[in-house]
């Protein structure tokens, strides 16, 4: 059989419902192991992102929300901080790092 009659073939195929079903692969948003999250510039104006999978813990209060992570053995760990104007916005800035995360699942 030539290429064209495969084709044809395998396109009655599929119409008449006699192949097996092709169910496409679900979109996976994100991975664990590289979720960004972006962070407040730095003092240079340089735009930096987080990768949440490393993240060790978040602190909140009514003027940041700290994170901190690559602590090591060696006590060695770094943070960013970013600034709010109180807890309400600490709040906001938590639930958008859930959202974040969550799609990265």
């Amino acid at each position: 059989m030539n290429h064209r009659r495969t084709l044809i073939v395998v396109g009655l195929a599929l119409a008449l419902g006699s192949a097996p079903a092709v169910h496409a692969q679900p979109v996976i948003p994100g991975s664990t192991a590289f979720c960004l999250y972006e962070v407040p510039v730095d003092e240079n104006g340089k735009r930096r992102w987080l990768n949440l999978g490393i993240v060790q813990y978040v602190e909140a209060t009514a003027r940041e929300v700290r994170l901190v992570y690559g602590g090591g053995a060696f006590g060695a760990g770094h943070e960013a901080r970013i600034p709010v104007s109180g807890i309400e916005e600490a709040q906001t800035v938590l639930e958008k790092l859930r959202r974040v995360a969550a799609a990265c699942r």
